[in-house]
């Protein structure tokens, strides 16, 4: 039984499990306590010192967010000292940031900006004390200003500990402390997998994703091109957000908007992972039947997985899925198949593609197999934050628009293309499709729970024509280590392999986590935006990917088959070992 500790705060009485820091046990009566470097995604850095409380009867003051409750604690967490010793803390943090807000990406979304406000700052009292140091643009998926650095340590937590990459640290002492590569290099020669979750996690303009919107708008206004538009699963989970609506499916809203701003055609990427699964789920088949390749077989949609395991993993190569991501699937399609069905100028057509993630504008050129149309197969992507803005700047009442379809021919998705936005969601996709394709069956419990949910790693077996499959899902890149090693060590004694599938995302709840998500994501958050895809799901008529009348004309009128000549050509690609640093 979890002992429960009693105190006061303000004078009111509280009963907390043992553990539970003055912070959280503030929250539960109401009371806030500002706070600067903590995250509630994240364990406590108590760096800023913003949180400080009194204790009462000693000279003490604590920071709030790693300080746990004891008893008979009699604690203070506002008077006109702690308010005017909170004032001089950040007083101090504006000496040494730059006061540009206005034309700063993060301005109306800032912690800083928003703390500065709440105590009433509207003059400097500290000289003001700028670094020179230069800005780092070089991943084309995230930048870098470490002049707008608080040094939070947030960052270098999510990079190091959740995501176990080590790309970023804390180079320098004292004044000259500051947030770079290890080795004081370019973001693009480090380790960096551009997950983007440092940018998701940064209380302000230090990390942010490189915004592409300018782009975006002169395509649109550009009568030259033909600008089409896909849409990934888990947009639709929390674009809501950027208005106060949490976990709300704005699908077809999301189609009307973006006809609204000007494309001709709007696509879902969901439509893409039922291509994925057709294509995952044969070579899955060919695996387990025909011993092709060596099992197990692991996912391969998340770019910045792909990356990880180009620089980390190696020699998991060999069972990496060959199968593209499904926006790179639509984007090869839609200067292909698209193209030629109503007679379209491939040169002509502008692909942009709305996705949660920033590693997906890396993605988009990351091997000439990106070019598989002739073209580049995706010209532009752009985060969920991105898609926000421009909603705003065009002047749209979004919550308040119709409803719209998307065009049918890249667009109709069954319930299993949804759920790509979750974790555990690919495994579910591909169990519902292998299944069919080994036994010739369909399920009659469509729904796999033992995959879901947010536990890191998940291991459990699925029985297909009395074959036990073993298979795991893990998420957030720091999770995978267990699951390769098993790997390895199996691989290394010979031994029955652990797993014959497995599914790696590399931000944690998956793309409803994704580093171009709205800020401030919780698991609590990740739940509610993964429920929203289920839902999705579980109302669609259609929840298989092989039974999609759409993917069946698709693979009928143009790709022939799954892993045929056509398909291998335009939906698949490889791997090549990546330096761990470049010189």
């Amino acid at each position: 039984m979890t002992k429960v500790v009693q105190a006061q705060i303000n004078g009111i009485l509280i009963r907390v499990p043992e553990g539970t820091t003055i912070l959280e046990a503030a929250k539960q009566v109401q009371i806030k306590i500002p706070v600067l470097c903590k995250h509630p995604d994240l364990p406590p850095e108590a760096s800023c010192g913003i949180c400080i409380v009194r204790i009462k009867g000693t000279n003490k003051m604590l920071r709030a967010c790693c300080t746990p409750v004891e008893n008979g604690m009699e604690i203070i967490t506002h008077d006109p000292e702690i308010i005017e010793i909170r004032r001089t803390v950040i007083e101090l943090i504006l000496s040494n940031h730059p006061n540009d807000c206005l034309k700063c990406q993060r301005n109306n979304d800032c912690e800083l900006q928003r703390l500065t406000a709440d105590f009433g700052i509207h003059s400097e009292s500290f000289p003001t004390f700028l670094r020179d140091i230069p800005k780092d643009y070089s991943t084309n998926a995230i930048d870098l200003d470490p002049v707008k650095c608080i040094l939070c340590g947030r960052c270098v937590h999510v990079c190091q500990n959740q995501q176990n990459v080590w790309a970023l640290s804390f180079l320098e002492r004292g004044m000259q402390t500051r947030i770079s590569p290890a080795g004081d290099i370019q973001l693009a020669d480090s380790p960096c997998v551009r997950c983007g979750q440092c940018a998701a996690h940064c209380p302000t303009g230090a990390i942010v994703e490189k915004d592409d919107t300018g782009i975006v708008w002169n395509a649109l206004q550009n009568k030259e091109k033909y600008c089409v538009v896909q849409m990934a699963p888990a947009v639709r989970a929390s674009i809501g957000e950027t208005f106060g609506q949490i976990g709300v499916n704005y699908t077809k809203k999301l189609y009307a908007l973006l006809r609204r701003l000007g494309f001709k055609a709007v696509f879902d990427t969901s439509f893409g992972a039922d291509i994925t699964i057709m294509e995952e789920a044969s070579e899955f088949e060919e695996r387990l039947l025909k011993q092709t390749r060596p099992l197990p077989l692991i996912t391969s949609c998340c770019p910045s997985w792909v990356d990880f395991m180009e620089k980390f993993h190696t020699d998991m190569i060999e069972n990496f899925s060959s199968c593209k991501s499904p926006h790179e699937i639509i984007g090869v399609l839609s200067k292909t198949y698209y193209a030629e069905k109503f007679k379209i100028d491939p040169s002509k057509i502008f692909m942009v593609s709305i996705m949660p993630c920033t590693s997906k504008k890396y993605e988009i050129q990351r091997s000439s197999e990106m070019f598989a149309s002739g073209f580049q197969d995706i010209d532009a992507v752009l985060c969920t934050r991105e898609l926000g803005r421009m909603i705003k700047q065009a002047g749209i009442d979004f919550e308040n628009l119709p409803e719209e379809q998307a065009d049918s021919i890249l667009g109709e998705y069954s319930g299993a293309g949804v759920i790509f936005g979750s974790t555990g969601g690919v495994m579910e996709a591909a169990l519902r499709t292998a299944h069919y394709l080994i036994t010739g069956r369909e399920l009659e419990h469509v729904e796999f729970e033992s995959v879901r949910g947010l536990e890191r790693v998940k291991e459990t077996e699925v029985e297909i024509d009395g074959m036990k499959i073993r298979v795991a899902i893990a998420h957030g890149l720091s999770s995978v280590e267990y699951v390769l090693e098993k790997i390895r060590q199996a691989k290394l004694n010979n031994t029955e392999i652990p797993y014959h599938l497995v599914e790696v995302m590399a931000c944690p709840g998956g793309c409803v986590g994704g580093g171009g998500q709205p800020y401030m994501v919780t698991d609590e958050l990740r739940v509610k935006r993964a429920k929203a895809l289920y839902s999705d799901d579980k109302d669609k008529e259609i929840r298989f990917s092989h039974q999609n009348p759409y993917i069946k004309r698709l693979y009928e009128e143009y790709l022939g088959k799954p892993l045929g000549e056509k398909s291998e050509r335009l939906l698949h690609t490889t791997y090549v070992p990546q330096p761990l640093y470049r010189k």
